[in-house]
């Protein structure tokens, strides 16, 4: 069966986005309180755990891996929105504008990695999802070192690059864990 990348990352996004908009009206938008450095910090926590996980190869609150990728989607969505967003927009915000927002951030994401794919000719099929997993954490890592230095950076890609790298590599790992 040939390989569709652009569908296989719909279907995934799909998935993150119903979840999203759920605990969107279960919630509201909560997360807008959070500052960056929170939501760099909740994602390094879910891709520990993932790495955990796959070091011990036992998870002792029954959840697996898959949820947490679904996760470090998520989040790396709130943390581009909070990346736009500003402390004049409301803190509770509407779920049709919420949803607006995540397709925006999904599709400026999805066409990065087209382009990404095209240069490494999706070398990220090869890889093993724990090699994802390492990528995320090391994202993580940058993410953290430009906040502690303000945002400043001397030749690197800025913050939002770094998580919209993360949330393809979760992706990509979604994609060949098969949720659909």
């Amino acid at each position: 069966m040939p390989v569709n990348t652009s569908q296989e990352y719909s279907d995934v996004i799909a998935v993150c986005k119903s979840l999203f908009l759920k605990k969107t009206k279960d919630y509201g938008t909560a997360w807008r309180i959070l500052r960056p450095l929170s939501i760099t910090d909740q994602i390094f926590i879910k891709a520990q755990r993932i790495r955990t996980l796959e070091e011990k190869k036992i998870s002792k609150v029954g959840e697996d891996v898959t949820s947490e990728y679904i996760g470090i989607v998520n989040y790396c969505i709130i943390a581009m929105l909070q990346l736009e967003l500003t402390d004049k927009d409301p803190n509770e915000l509407d779920v049709q504008l919420v949803e607006t927002l995540f397709d925006k951030s999904v599709n400026e994401t999805k066409e990065l990695m087209f382009a990404k794919n095209h240069d490494y000719g999706e070398a990220w099929r090869d890889m093993r999802i724990s090699s994802l997993t390492d990528l995320i954490l090391m994202k993580i890592f940058r993410v953290k070192q430009i906040e502690d230095n303000l945002g400043q950076t001397v030749a690197s890609e800025g913050v939002k690059a770094n998580y919209q790298d993360m949330l393809n590599y979760a992706v990509f790992a979604l994609i060949k864990l098969d949720v659909k």
